[in-house]
């Protein structure tokens, strides 16, 4: 039955069902991170998306935690934080089921995560790598094209931006956004300052996430 949730949540999304809102969600996590940083960036999202790819996602933003049921609700989860991450066997065995019924991970590393995220995902899926996609994958080309991948929203270590991802049976079910941190572009333009070509940047590879997510 859980796996029939999402399941039927893509299907309604891909048939383009808009008058049939759905509900996005953000991870809650445990370890000490601030799983609850970047509080205006989901919101904005939804709203680009809702008026720019044809979408009806409410902008009531629904938090989870890893091991709740609740997780089979939503087809997309977003996690992000600077800080430790930290899933029991419980939630990472909730979170492997959740994705392997249909459902999708995004994860923006917010500066300071990329150790604790890479360790917890082995919890996920034992054994399976992070690998980076290459500028062709199509989540680079929905609606927005992005020839040369990820935008650098934010310095960080001055590297440049990378997209990894984790394939299960030849489906991406994670994508992680590294050195780039698309969640604080969605952020309001006064929290960080960041240009409205930043902004707007960000903005648009999020609907491609989306819009891929949706139709994949």
């Amino acid at each position: 039955m859980k796996k029939l949730s999402v399941i039927l949540l893509l299907v309604i999304l891909a048939l383009n069902l808009t008058s049939q809102e759905v509900k996005i969600a953000l991870l809650k996590y445990s370890g000490g991170g601030d799983w609850y940083a970047n509080p205006t960036s989901l919101p904005n999202l939804v709203n680009f998306c809702n008026r720019n790819i044809n979408t009806n996602i409410s902008t009531d933003i629904a938090t989870v935690e890893a091991g709740s049921i609740e997780l089979f609700n939503y087809p997309l989860l977003h996690i992000t934080g600077h800080g430790n991450v930290i899933f029991s066997p419980e939630e990472a065995e909730n979170l492997r089921k959740y994705l392997l019924a249909g459902g999708f991970l995004h994860i923006s590393d917010n500066y300071g995560m990329d150790q604790y995220i890479r360790r917890e995902m082995q919890k996920v899926f034992p054994g399976q790598e992070f690998v980076e996609l290459p500028f062709s994958h199509p989540i680079y080309h929905q609606k927005y094209t992005f020839p040369d991948g990820l935008p650098k929203v934010h310095q960080h270590d001055n590297k440049d931006p990378q997209g990894f991802g984790i394939i299960y049976e030849g489906r991406l079910v994670c994508f992680y956004d590294y050195e780039c941190d698309l969640g604080d572009g969605w952020e309001s333009p006064e929290v960080h300052h960041d240009s409205q070509v930043k902004r707007d940047e960000a903005l648009k590879m999020g609907a491609n996430i989306v819009q891929f997510v949706f139709t994949q």
